[in-house]
């Protein structure tokens, strides 16, 4: 979905004619982010828009006890492995695992080789 909003693409263009498609409660929390870090008042807006288009269309999987169970899981596998990962790639893994999704994603590498976590590229 950042890269739909940093492409300029619309949410339609993303989702097609999927209409099981939810996104992580971190990533959410990264697109607001992203829109209260914009420069320019019309960066800002266009973001706004972009970010309210996507949480009134997508469900939003929350945090939950199964999500931590599963980023406690993943997270000692790549302590032990050695495979540092962003921690928000870790959280958004451990949704889709959680709630036996698919993470649809430009950053295959991120996710690779994580345990039961089915990672697909973004078309």
């Amino acid at each position: 979905m950042i890269a739909a909003e940093r492409g300029g693409t619309s949410l339609d263009e993303q989702i097609g004619d999927d209409d099981d498609v939810t996104i992580a409660a971190i990533t959410a929390a990264e697109l607001l982010v992203g829109e209260l870090l914009a420069t320019g008042r019309e960066r800002r807006a266009d973001r706004r828009a972009f970010i309210d288009d996507l949480l009134t269309t997508l469900p939003v999987e929350p945090y939950d006890l199964a999500v931590a169970r599963a980023h406690s899981e993943l997270l000692v596998h790549t302590r032990r492995t050695g495979t540092t990962r962003g921690a928000h790639d870790l959280l958004i893994a451990a949704t889709a695992r959680a709630h036996a999704r698919t993470v649809v994603t430009a950053d295959l590498v991120g996710f690779a080789g994580l345990p039961n976590v089915s990672v697909r590229t973004q078309q």
